[in-house]
């Protein structure tokens, strides 16, 4: 494995028995505990999800079977946390399992929706596995269907009009074939660029590339500094009279831009531009933080889900956490964000390492109860606890 599998090689300084210790106001006994209590709910969290993937009967059953489909986006989200998770504690077993259950899938992807963002997630889970291996077979697949979407692209609007054609399965409508709704940041665009990195074809990064600021020119608001999920939300009103901006869908971008930005070459033409959309982004997440440290389901609309939502909250915690750690985010306001993110995050995970309160499968902001959980809601809370383990090098 590389070096960068080696990035945060931290287990042996950890321990799992050492139990969480609780934020205090002096910021500096907040960095010596935080390192320790997010490695063990990182674990925890971790080995409750791969210890509950053979069965799905704690979920509602209509949301079993796209669960239990590996290359389905579901899953796919879980195993981008587990990667990053995997690299910061340098956990051998869990690299075996990623390794193992990508081999049994044979480096696939789902081909019946072919140009859908979300059936492009997984390839980003292969594409690190190339990376850390050099195991070219790994890639194969995710080469055969960009290569194909790159000979015939698709050039519908973004505008989301459900009616427009027959529908198709698995489509809200036909400008799915791009990535017209905001959690395709998340699913697609790096995989695109991780495929440009490992064969040295810029060719991939270019579409994406391309493709990403066309999406974020038409559903980023430089008023609120916040992305609607789509272009049906535009016009739409919360209770208040606000605009709908959904927690998860922004979170599915805000946590895309770090992994980007990571992954982006350091001289390529585009990454000051990310990381500005970066900063405008973190600037309008921060400021709409509930007091209890949760974001939530409705943004700009608090009283419309009350309880707590996680998969929204951890992925902008993640996203902030990273801004900290990497010195974008330099101002105060930031780091007291983060300490509350991360809080609020611990207490929606039980003993066991279960994640609790994470929005069901949708698009907009619905009802949460305590006991719904999600392998993307897992996989978020693992880019935060990652982002948190490597808090205190800062």
């Amino acid at each position: 494995m590389n070096k960068q599998f080696l990035r945060f090689g931290l287990s042996a300084l950890l321990s799992l028995g050492i139990a969480s210790c609780s934020l205090t106001d002096d910021s500096t006994e907040i960095k010596n505990t935080t390192q320790v209590a997010a490695h063990d709910i990182g674990q925890r969290v971790a080995q409750w999800q791969l210890a509950h993937l053979d069965n799905f009967d704690y979920l509602a059953e209509r949301y079993r079977i796209g669960t239990a489909e590996p290359r389905n986006w579901i899953q796919a989200t879980f195993y981008i946390g587990l990667t990053r998770w995997t690299e910061t504690v340098n956990d051998q077993e869990l690299f075996d399992h990623i390794a193992s259950m990508s081999k049994q899938q044979k480096y696939g992807m789902r081909l019946k929706r072919g140009k859908h963002a979300d059936d492009h997630a997984i390839g980003q889970t292969y594409l690190w596995l190339t990376e850390q291996t050099g195991n070219k077979e790994t890639y194969i697949p995710t080469k055969g269907l960009f290569d194909a979407i790159l000979a015939s692209p698709s050039n519908v609007g973004l505008e989301m009009q459900h009616d427009a054609l027959p529908k198709r399965w698995g489509f809200e409508g036909p400008c799915q074939d791009r990535w017209c709704w905001a959690d395709a940041l998340f699913m697609a665009p790096r995989a695109w660029l991780k495929l440009s990195n490992v064969t040295g074809d810029p060719k991939y990064f270019e579409f994406a590339d391309k493709e990403f600021w066309a999406t974020v020119d038409y559903l980023f608001s430089d008023k609120y500094g916040l992305f609607f999920r789509d272009s049906s939300y535009f016009d739409k009103k919360s209770d208040n009279g606000e605009p709908v901006f959904w927690s998860r869908g922004n979170g599915w971008v805000f946590a895309a831009l770090p992994l980007i930005i990571d992954d982006l070459p350091k001289d390529h033409p585009s990454r000051d531009r990310y990381i500005d959309l970066y900063k405008r982004n973190a600037a309008g997440l921060q400021r709409i933080q509930n007091a209890n440290g949760y974001w939530p389901a409705s943004l700009l609309d608090p009283n419309k889900v009350k309880t707590p939502e996680v998969s929204g909250t951890a992925f902008i915690t993640f996203g902030l956490a990273w801004g900290v750690n990497n010195g974008i985010l330099t101002e105060q306001k930031y780091t007291s964000s983060v300490q509350k993110g991360w809080a609020a995050i611990e207490k929606a995970i039980e003993p066991n390492g279960r994640v609790n309160w994470v929005q069901q499968v949708g698009k907009s902001p619905d009802p949460v109860s305590k006991d719904d959980t999600q392998l993307y809601g897992v996989g978020a809370v693992l880019l935060a606890a990652s982002e948190m383990t490597h808090w205190q090098t800062r």
